[in-house]
């Protein structure tokens, strides 16, 4: 039953897609055959059913990887035609009810206005996806084990890296952090895109490994790592450049706290907040990475004093940060709920097309003051 339900949505989700996909099509043809007199709609059908479903063709075929790029481009460009062309559309309407003809011309500038807004938006999306902040926090946790007084950590979550958050903007991100001095470096998931191939293929790793930290550097899986479907290899590749993954596991630090972290929620084994904890020393603090904010009062509930985790990108284009909003308690920023303090990064880098609209890539400074 389970199985036909999900095939019926799969059959529904395909129609819709590909609906949408021909409203874009369509449009985009009467606006090249008017004012362009195009008429070669065979050559632009087959094109534009290729870069449709280029990302599909570049994940089933491994050698035809760019095809996986033009597509996460091309995700971008429908989103924001999807809200744009409608809008051309009505301004065409109303045109023809006021006027009793509307020129060639006429279309060509409506167009062509959609496509400036294309290119705007493209353009400072791309700024606000390659051009990270660094947000900075400060807090006091009521429990002090160890001659250590505070703590500043380095939070970048979602990196994303393989093709198109690439080795350039790897390097940004040691560069940042490294200026930042801190002494703990953590990576709440994602922290390449899916398949490893590209990582490794560019030598990021090399690159990477420039990421110091006297207490160490420390990750997570987050959802991508399982969709790529290649985690012995991933842990490798970070054990190689000194970078631990917790997996469901807690360690202790210079005897000063506890660092705890979990397996993504995309792996149905993984244990609880209360099974990892439930045999904590509650006198250390306890800080904890989480890749996906779905339990932030399993967290406080259990102990946690920190939580540290990432996955929405807030939404990371404009206005899709009004559906993360409404499924996560917080989808982005710090919330103090009763001991426990919630981070949620919007991330480093980005899934899909490199932009970035209403929300900016992100490093996390946070001060921790043991009081």
């Amino acid at each position: 039953m389970n199985r036909f339900k999900k095939l019926v949505q799969l059959v529904l989700m395909l129609v819709l897609f590909n609906g949408l996909l021909l409203f874009i099509g369509w449009n985009v043809w009467e606006w090249l055959r008017i004012s362009f007199g195009m008429n070669q709609l065979f050559l632009y059908s087959f094109i534009y059913i290729l870069v449709s479903y280029s990302f599909v063709i570049g994940r089933l075929a491994k050698p035809l990887g760019f095809f996986s790029t033009i597509g996460s481009i091309w995700f971008g460009f429908f989103q924001y035609a999807l809200i744009l062309i409608p809008i051309a559309d009505i301004t065409i309407l109303i045109l023809k009810m006021t006027a009793a003809t509307i020129s060639t011309a006429t279309y060509m500038l409506v167009g062509l206005s959609v496509l400036i807004l294309l290119a705007a938006i493209f353009g400072f999306g791309l700024f606000n996806a390659y051009s990270p902040v660094i947000r900075s926090f400060e807090i006091g946790v009521p429990k002090k084990q160890g001659n250590r007084r505070s703590l500043r950590i380095a939070v970048a979550s979602d990196m994303h890296f393989g093709r198109l958050s690439g080795i350039s903007h790897l390097k940004r991100l040691v560069e940042k952090i490294e200026g930042m001095k801190p002494d703990l470096i953590l990576l709440p998931g994602d922290i390449i895109d899916d398949d490893p191939e590209p990582f490794i293929h560019k030598n990021m790793g090399a690159i990477m490994s420039e990421l110091n930290a006297p207490l160490g550097v420390f990750g997570v899986l987050g959802n991508h790592e399982y969709y790529g479907g290649q985690i012995p290899q991933f842990i490798e590749q970070m054990k190689k450049i000194n970078i631990r993954i917790l997996m469901d596991e807690m360690v202790m630090i210079e005897d000063s706290f506890q660092l705890l972290g979990r397996k993504d929620k995309t792996d149905k084994g993984r244990k609880t907040f209360a099974e990892l904890l439930s045999d904590r020393d509650n006198s250390y603090t306890i800080i904890a990475m989480d890749h996906q904010p779905s339990e932030l009062k399993q967290a406080q509930e259990n102990g946690v004093d920190v939580l540290m985790s990432g996955h929405t990108h807030r939404g990371q284009m404009a206005p899709n940060h009004l559906i993360t909003k409404r499924m996560f308690e917080l989808d982005w920023g710090y919330l103090k709920k009763e001991q426990l303090h919630a981070f949620v990064s919007s991330g480093y880098g980005f899934w899909g097309p490199p932009i970035r609209l209403g929300s900016r890539s992100e490093i996390l400074q946070i001060d921790l003051k043991f009081e």
